[in-house]
């Protein structure tokens, strides 16, 4: 297939593939807290707004959350602002009780401005409020003694469509890539801010309307571009449609990981060297490998070795929320420790004969989470030895261990799962020399 044809191809594969699922889920939970607050019986739609990313419509496949907002009658809200201490959390926990009779076997919790749903596809996390004149919505904070909030995603909505019905569905699309390419490098890049800095990228450039998919390569480039350009230590920007700052809860890790995205494709197209294979690194194994790759690796595959790897997307939803950094400690008898990601900034290449302990350096996941490890050979020599690796395994531990054996570009990722879905992953390359 043409590039062009690789990229229409990914855009359809990511696309959300569960929203009507998720919509059957949304009317349930209505009709339950219609039936009790409104006395409306069996009315599965009043009151209840999909919100977050699958109401921006900038969601994708295998979204681990469905954020729902339901508009309470006013005499909810004075019931519950008269309370002398925290009215907001135990308007939580009323709503709680509702949805409990609703379902009895799920779990279920009150957490800051939400009731969080755990169902077993996915995790609702429901805000209760109120409307206002503004069709903007006050929602109950439970932090600090309790207070009122405001937010505004019907503006956000509007104006994401807008967006993307002026650019002929390509803002929806660039969403979609966007989201991709976090997951599959592994980075904390919050929802909204992602549909706010696309947003802001394309009211810059209305040319995009008369794009297709074989421009969609320069597109990419641009976004990367403008995602490199921003400030990393800015603290928040201000959102799509509705203006409310966005927090820079990621540290701003988009910045960096945009410049070697852009950088790793322009040295691909200068060297003439096969894109796919970059694209297919940056944005997962849904973006198609090119024809000759494709050939090769089966002809190789059937001939000399085994395909063992797995891929963590095959195995769970993911989706980063938070951050995760592996190192390793290089030990050999006879010579100093040292670690390998400092050892890699100044473009060392690794011996045979060494101990390597990969550890997890810091993270700021919560527990509990479980911990599943992945070592992949790389190269002929791995081939020819039929030992490429590559299994996704759960340890639970912070460590994993091995040696350096041969010779090639190989590699060790870890991720962190919580509730069924992945949400934090690294990588550290262990590039092996011939000596």
């Amino acid at each position: 297939m043409s590039l062009k044809q690789d990229f229409e191809t990914f855009c359809d594969d990511i696309q959300l593939d569960n929203k009507a699922d998720m919509e059957s889920t949304a009317g349930e939970i209505a009709k339950k807290l219609n039936t009790h607050y409104y006395d409306l019986d069996k009315d599965t739609s009043s009151h209840m707004y999909i919100v977050g990313s699958v109401g921006r419509e900038t969601a994708i496949k295998n979204s681990s959350d469905l954020d729902l907002l339901f508009d309470l009658p006013q005499s909810v809200y004075k019931k519950y602002d008269d309370y002398q201490s925290n009215g907001q959390s135990a308007l939580l926990q009323d709503v709680k009780d509702v949805l409990k009779e609703r379902y009895p076997n799920t779990r279920m919790r009150g957490d800051g401005q939400v009731v969080v749903i755990e169902f077993t596809k996915y995790t609702v996390e429901l805000v209760p409020a109120f409307i206002q004149s503004d069709n903007r919505f006050k929602y109950p904070d439970t932090h600090d003694d309790g207070k009122w909030k405001y937010t505004d995603p019907l503006s956000e909505q509007e104006e994401c469509k807008k967006c993307n019905d002026n650019s002929d569905g390509i803002y929806f699309n660039f969403c979609h890539i966007m989201r991709n390419w976090k997951n599959t490098v592994g980075f904390e890049f919050g929802g909204l801010l992602i549909d706010t800095l696309v947003y802001n990228h394309f009211s810059e450039n209305d040319d995009y309307s008369d794009s297709a998919y074989g421009d969609y390569l320069t597109i990419l480039q641009n976004v990367f571009d403008y995602l490199k350009s921003q400030d990393k230590n800015q603290s928040y920007w201000f959102a799509v449609g509705s203006n409310q700052q966005v927090d820079n809860s990621g540290g701003g890790a988009f910045v960096s990981k945009a410049n070697k995205a852009s950088k790793k494709i322009a040295d691909a197209l200068e060297s003439g060297n096969d894109i796919n294979s970059v694209l297919r690194e940056l944005l997962g194994n849904s973006f198609p490998a090119s024809a000759t790759t494709t050939k090769n690796s089966f002809a190789t595959a059937s001939s000399s070795y085994r395909n063992t790897e797995q891929f963590i997307e095959n195995l769970f939803p993911v989706d980063i929320r938070y951050a995760l950094q592996l190192d390793c400690r290089v030990s050999q008898d006879g010579w100093r420790d040292f670690f390998l990601r400092a050892f890699l900034k100044d473009n060392g290449i690794l011996r045979r004969n060494k101990s390597l302990d990969f550890f997890i350096n810091k993270t700021d996941c919560p527990e509990p989470y479980s911990i599943y490890w992945k070592v992949r050979n790389v190269g002929h020599v791995a081939e020819e030895r039929d030992n490429i690796r590559g299994q996704i395994k759960k340890t639970d531990s912070m460590h994993q261990k091995e040696h350096t054996d041969f010779q090639g570009p190989h590699f060790v990722e870890c991720y962190l799962v919580k509730n069924g879905v992945c949400v934090a992953k690294d990588r550290i390359d262990v590039p092996i020399g011939t000596i």
